[in-house]
Formats: structure tokens, C-alpha cells, sequence
């Protein structure tokens, strides 16, 4: 099956998913890598990625997304606030929410993915007004760190294979 990887990355993290992607693919079958771009909608199965902005898809991400019809999509990316499978799934609810019901939703994945070191700076500035708050977001951007990890892109190309198969 021809298939498309699109994807926007702000700091890596969704760009790092969409590489190991391509390395657990077969490249015969790959149409086009890359940013949202009209090239990428020429394959039956589309792999698109996103980085988590306000709860949902990046504005070039969702824009892309709403250009598709007829297509397989699998969407994957990368949340900054995350730890909760819970939180992931509502997040890809809302893009999933937003394809063009001619799509088919083949698949999904979203992981934590680590925040530039701005993002703590302003948790930490916020703790003298909000301590409690403060303390779990500066928790969860250090557990962020990590991520995308090992297991992340392990189970990321393993269910991208079985969308394939």
C-alpha cells in the first residue's frame, strides 16, 4: 500500500516519531516525507503528524488534515502535558473529530514530548502566586524530558506496521 509520512514538528519531537516511521516502513511504498505539503495527499494511507497546540492539532497540521478526502489516516504525534493515556486520547479525539467523514481513522498514537527550556522558566515564575500548580507542571516537564523515549517508537512502529499488514 502506498503511503505518505506529513508532519509538523516545532521541537523535534513529532519530527523524531515521523524518522522512525520512515526507518519501520518499507521506502518502496513511501510517496513523500515531509511538511504538509500537497505531495503528501497522492497515497491511499496517510501518516500525519502533529505537535499538541491548545489541546488539539498544530494550526499546518489541521489545515493539512481538513484538505484530505478518501484517505487512510493514521495520525500520530506529541503532547508537552501528558502522562495520562486518558489526556492522549482526548486530544486525538478532537483532531480525529475534525477529519472530513469520507476519511477512515486507520490508526493513532500520541506520547509525551520534551518542552523547550522557556516552558520551565515560566512554571517556575508562576510558583511563588500558584506553588501547588506550579510544582506539577514543573514534575510533568521533567518526566517530559525523556520522551519521545525507546518504548515510544517501539510501539509507535509496531502499530504502524499493523496498519500496513
Amino acid at each position: 500500500m502506498k503511503y505518505s509520512i506529513v508532519y509538523s514538528s516545532r521541537t523535534g519531537n513529532t519530527a523524531l516519531l515521523a524518522e522512525k516511521l520512515a526507518d519501520a516502513l518499507p521506502a518502496e511504498e513511501r510517496v513523500y516525507l515531509g511538511g504538509p505539503d500537497p505531495r503528501g495527499e497522492a497515497a491511499e494511507l496517510i501518516f500525519t503528524g502533529f505537535w499538541t497546540d491548545r489541546g488539539g492539532a498544530d494550526q499546518e497540521s489541521a489545515a493539512f488534515l481538513e484538505r484530505l478526502h478518501n484517505k487512510k489516516i493514521f495520525l500520530f504525534g506529541t503532547a508537552g502535558f501528558g502522562g495520562s493515556q486518558a489526556y492522549f486520547d482526548q486530544i486525538l479525539g478532537r483532531v480525529a473529530a475534525r477529519l472530513d467523514p469520507s476519511n477512515t481513522l486507520a490508526g493513532s498514537f500520541l506520547c509525551q514530548g520534551r518542552m523547550p527550556p522557556s516552558v520551565r522558566q515560566r512554571y517556575e515564575a508562576m510558583a511563588v502566586q500558584q506553588p501547588e500548580q506550579a510544582r506539577e507542571w514543573i514534575e510533568n516537564f521533567d518526566r517530559a524530558l525523556t520522551h519521545p523515549n525507546e518504548e515510544d517508537l517501539k510501539r509507535l512502529g509496531e502499530l504502524a506496521l499493523n496498519v500496513m499488514s
